[in-house]
């Protein structure tokens, strides 16, 4: 992975961090981001907790994959990221959820990007 793949990937890991930290500090405002409710109840814990991890734990691994210059770390935010994509499309064929086309096609290009740049070699890094 060249410098400047590296660099967007490294940007694309502190966005996700933060939309991560934003479930923390600001759930209604990430809810909204994603054109859903902030819940009541045991449903907000749910929604902030599964959602507050799944961006954490995403932006962690991209960052670790640019940082440490590993592939597992970014193949895992790319299987992250695309189950999110596939489990949207499915979502729409299962449960008559409208295609959201914008979320679908931007995760499935970054998960391609990592996809890409896990397949560069270590010495390019």
């Amino acid at each position: 992975m060249n410098t400047p793949l590296r660099v967007i990937v490294g940007i694309l890991g502190a966005f996700f961090l933060l939309q991560g930290a934003g479930w923390l500090f600001a759930p209604a405002s990430a809810a909204e981001g994603l054109g859903m409710p902030l819940l009541d109840g045991v449903g907000r814990s749910t929604q902030i907790g599964d959602m507050g991890a799944f961006f954490l734990g995403l932006g962690t691994f991209i960052l670790l994959g640019a940082i440490r210059r590993e592939r597992p770390w970014l193949l895992a935010g790319a299987i992250l990221l695309g189950g999110a994509a596939v489990v949207r499309s499915l979502s729409t064929v299962f449960h008559g959820a409208p295609f959201a086309t914008q979320f679908i096609a931007i995760e499935a290009i970054i998960a391609a990007l990592l996809v890409f740049a896990a397949t560069r070699r270590s010495e390019e890094v």
